[in-house]
């Protein structure tokens, strides 16, 4: 999976309701549903599968809300399409909000699918690495510069001492050549590499301590503070999603892979399980599914700063309206 290009220069038109009820959900259907748009940054997949199993398995529904979900891809503009009102909600990365937030978007964050970062770097495991810094000690590393995450790893290790290359978004070099190594998400290329007989070996960027809240669902602060019932209410549905999907993918997956004829059903299911992990955590356990915590958002908002990504955190008294 390519790390998503999700900023854009342009911004969409407002909308003429843009200040009635709820943003750009249109007016409720006779039978009382709000419609909302939600707007995902990426093709059908396992990462937005609680979303398809809230939407079909009526989770929605029973809140009051008929909601559309809006496929993505590389690109597609979602943290400025929820700040100008042409989607109810967005998915992000809570990297990519906090810089939203520094440019001006005024988007505030609710929901994290996933509470561990599936980014890594993936090795031959024919190298014989114990972790990144091993990775990052010969051979080439394909990567996305421009990356927060990169970033971190540049300044955390350094990258003279492997030939770094930018990331193409597929697997056919790293099947190809024992000593490249990529940036990778554990529910894509990792499979991808597998099942073209490789032997990839996955060191997650969260375990050197750059783990940022991904898949975050993302809605306007002004229609927070407007509509705060029913945004809390497609919170608690989204979660009754992701429960059922974590405990059932097979009926979202065979839905999504109608939209998403690219991937095949042994990759959907393959996929749903190595995200699950990343999903359900001992926090997850304790504090429910999409919890997130003041303490992550601060941490990686300094990261940020260190990193001269942001030149100053934003306020989180702002943003964190959601978070406990």
């Amino acid at each position: 999976m390519p790390l998503r290009a999700r900023f854009s220069l342009a911004l969409v038109a407002l909308f003429a309701l843009f200040a009635v009820l709820f943003g750009c959900s249109k007016p409720a259907d006779p039978g009382g549903a709000a419609r909302i748009k939600l707007a995902l940054n990426w093709v059908p997949e396992p990462e937005f599968g609680g979303f398809y199993a809230a939407r079909d398995g009526g989770a929605y529904k029973k809140a009051g809300l008929d909601v559309e979900i809006q496929g993505g891809g590389a690109g597609v503009p979602v943290v400025q399409m929820v700040a100008a009102g042409q989607a109810d909600f967005g998915v992000a990365g809570a990297d990519e909000v906090l810089t939203a937030r520094a440019r001006g978007a005024d988007v505030i964050p609710i929901f994290a699918v996933y509470q561990t970062s599936p980014q890594g770097i993936m090795a031959h495991a024919s190298r014989g690495a114990k972790g990144i810094p091993d990775v990052l000690a010969s051979g080439t590393l394909a990567v996305e510069l421009g990356a927060p995450y990169a970033a971190f790893l540049k300044k955390k290790h350094g990258f003279d001492r492997a030939k770094i290359v930018p990331y193409d978004g597929g697997v056919a070099r790293f099947v190809a050549d024992k000593d490249f190594a990529q940036q990778c998400f554990v529910t894509s290329e990792p499979i991808a590499a597998t099942q073209k007989g490789s032997d990839p070996q996955v060191f997650l960027v969260a375990d050197e301590g750059f783990n940022p809240y991904v898949a975050v669902v993302i809605t306007r602060r002004a229609l927070f503070k407007e509509q705060p019932d029913r945004v809390r209410a497609f919170a608690r549905a989204t979660q009754e999603g992701w429960r059922a999907y974590l405990d059932d993918p097979a009926p979202a997956n065979a839905a999504m892979g109608k939209l998403n004829t690219s991937m095949s059903a042994a990759t959907f299911t393959a996929a749903a399980a190595a995200q699950r992990p990343l999903i359900e955590t001992d926090e997850t356990k304790k504090r429910g599914l999409g919890t997130m915590t003041r303490a992550r958002w601060d941490t990686l908002a300094q990261q940020l700063v260190e990193l001269g990504i942001l030149a100053k955190a934003p306020s989180a008294e702002e943003y964190l309206m959601a978070v406990e």
